[in-house]
């Protein structure tokens, strides 16, 4: 008879939440850290992401968490250790309505309590920093400096390989399939591959949170909404440090991919679900946000393009906590779609949560349970 696999804590999901929270739990010390990936790491999610960072958001815990990575991102180089092409070239949030700068003022005006070098902005001010853009019809616009973008797959793996050095073990090609439970605690998880003995899970499964939260009675509530981009063809005469430019009354992005742009938007149109073809459907409405805002790229041919799952929740925050039901269920996820940016503050999270400290921010008020108690907080900076 073969010996049952043993691990302290059990990871399920190997996106960026996962890989940094086997990193930050075996820097701490940790041992027989397990992760279980079933298909490459990063594949989900993460690495269909746009890459963006940034800290303006309008809700506090937001702010934090992201003021908190954007420190990570900027030192990763050293800790991991991993070249992860930051291009800090800043956030710009175009504003087309009155209500729209009011919104962002308040937004502004605590992002800079918290510290964020965040502005308003005229709109002339904004073609400045974004010269692709026609600033007809805006209002003004919102920029950080400290925000900006870098490669999703790099993070990922200077985690993985980070957390590798120190002992944890990341299975890829092996699926969770069940947790088992035993008088309101946890005992395994069951895996294609044979079963995990273990007392603890984090789940960190994006947009298929909520099945993992169902194997332990949990709600996750977590719908997965796929969202397309599209890489350019080169855009003559990019400036260097061309921002992270959102179009926010149409949701229309884009920021530098080498010598071309990658293009975002999303499609309210588009029915939940874990779709990952890519189609046209949304391309007329991408086309008519683009001859508004910068008709300049209508000439601009298309290499490539991908499409991912958003992980929505019903007001757009993440969740994170560990549930009182059942003994050492944490988790981690329901982002909408900021959850790449997050990652290194939320892995050392989920680390403080598995070690009973207190977290290096409190996440309290993204507990799941929020939603029974309706003491939700929308996050209204998202697009």
């Amino acid at each position: 008879m073969t010996d049952v696999e043993q691990a302290s804590v059990v990871i399920v999901g190997g996106g960026v939440m996962g890989v940094s929270a086997a990193f930050h739990l075996a820097e701490a010390g940790v041992r027989d850290v397990v992760l279980l990936e079933r298909d490459t790491l990063g594949s989900g999610s993460t690495c269909k992401a746009a890459g963006g960072v940034r800290a303006q958001f309008s809700d506090r815990l937001n702010i934090e968490l992201g003021l908190r990575s954007l420190a990570a991102f900027r030192r990763f180089r050293e800790r991991p250790g991993q070249e992860i092409d930051l291009h800090e070239v800043g956030y710009l949030f175009l504003l087309d309505s009155a209500d729209a700068v009011a919104a962002f003022e308040r937004s502004v005006a605590l992002q800079n309590e918290l510290g964020v070098p965040s502005r308003l902005l005229s709109p002339d001010e904004a073609r400045r920093l974004s010269p692709v853009i026609d600033p007809g019809g805006l209002h003004g616009a919102a920029f950080s400096p400290t925000d900006g973008h870098c490669t999703p797959e790099s993070v990922v793996l200077g985690y993985a390989t980070a957390a590798r050095r120190l002992g944890a073990r990341l299975h890829t090609g092996r699926a969770a399939t069940g947790i088992e439970t035993r008088d309101g605690r946890i005992t395994a998880v069951r895996t294609d591959a044979g079963p995990i003995a273990t007392g603890a899970v984090i789940c960190a499964s994006g947009a298929w949170a909520r099945e993992v939260g169902a194997w332990v009675g949990v709600d996750l509530p977590v719908t997965p909404l796929r969202r397309q981009v599209l890489i350019t063809e080169p855009v003559p005469d990019l400036p260097r440090n061309l921002p992270m430019t959102l179009d926010f009354g149409t949701t229309f992005y884009f920021h530098a991919e080498g010598a071309g742009l990658l293009i975002g938007m999303s499609d309210p149109d588009e029915q939940p679900g874990f779709a990952l073809h890519t189609d046209d459907a949304w391309l007329p409405r991408l086309h008519a946000a683009i001859e508004r805002r910068a008709p300049r790229l209508l000439d601009v041919g298309v290499r490539s393009g991908w499409a991912g799952l958003y992980e929505m929740t019903p007001d757009h925050n993440a969740l994170i906590g560990e549930d009182p039901s059942i003994s050492r269920f944490i988790y981690a996820t329901g982002f909408s779609g900021h959850g790449f940016l997050m990652g290194p503050a939320v892995g050392e999270v989920l680390r403080d949560l598995f070690l009973d400290v207190e977290p290096v921010v409190d996440v309290s008020p993204f507990d799941a349970r929020r939603f029974a108690t309706a003491a939700t907080r929308p996050e209204l900076n998202i697009i």
